[in-house]
């Protein structure tokens, strides 16, 4: 499940760079020896939030397994990632103008003007809350994390999503342009097919059909009167 996480950040980056784009644009000035260390700053930065919430939803859905809705829960949040790949721009939205990421809106265009004054903590703290931000690719990918039960897992997944948006944002970053909008869009387009593609791989590994990997049986143990699902992998 890994490498889809890294894909849909590859795949989402395009549509942050409308988002992250003037923030990148404001690191990107070469006036500095620390110049491409910065930017790794920053984008570390926000993959390190984005791993947090992953391993914080990752428990919430570790909790909920041992509540014996384990197969519920994965087919529950892939139908719901289904959902959200068609709708994932008007949620961001609401969000978005919800008055806690309003604040950060505010204060990460304040930090945009900081930012450009040097010093690594700028660099840092700007990344930690970007990854605050609303985004539909990042909440996506939450859902994911909460789908795979495991604190750890969910931390690893949104590591990878994180670690998959770099790559674009660092070539804007070091090119000082951003990424024509036609590029954008055809990249962007792509991103809700995908999202859906991994919402069915949740549904199918919900269905427990003993697919290796894919779909693993779900196994019961009877400790008397109680009774615990769980996903056995062989």
């Amino acid at each position: 499940m890994l490498w889809t996480a890294f894909l849909l950040g590859f795949l989402g980056s395009f549509h942050c760079l409308g988002m992250c784009g003037p923030i990148a644009m404001a690191i990107s000035s070469k006036d500095s020896s620390a110049f491409l260390r910065n930017k790794l700053l920053y984008n570390l930065g926000r993959t390190f939030t984005y791993s947090l919430l992953g391993g914080l939803v990752g428990f919430l859905g570790f909790t909920l397994a041992l509540a014996g809705v384990q197969q519920w829960l994965s087919l529950t949040m892939g139908a719901l990632i289904v959902l959200l790949a068609f709708f994932y721009k008007k949620s961001e939205k609401l969000i978005a103008g919800s008055g806690f990421f309003g604040a950060v809106f505010r204060l990460k265009s304040s930090l945009g003007k900081y930012i450009k004054r040097g010093g690594s903590s700028a660099f840092v703290v700007t990344g930690l809350l970007n990854g605050l931000l609303p985004c539909g690719m990042v909440y996506l990918a939450l859902v994911a994390s909460m789908a795979l039960q495991s604190p750890i897992q969910g931390a690893l997944y949104m590591s990878f999503f994180g670690l998959g948006t770099i790559p674009m944002l660092m070539v804007v970053m070091l090119s000082g342009k951003l990424v024509s909008i036609n590029w954008r869009n055809k990249f962007t387009k792509t991103m809700p097919y995908f999202a859906m593609f991994i919402g069915i791989l949740f549904i199918i590994r919900g269905l427990g059909l003993g697919i290796h990997y894919v779909s693993p049986k779900l196994q019961v143990f009877d400790y008397g009167d109680e009774k615990i699902e769980m996903t056995m992998c062989r």
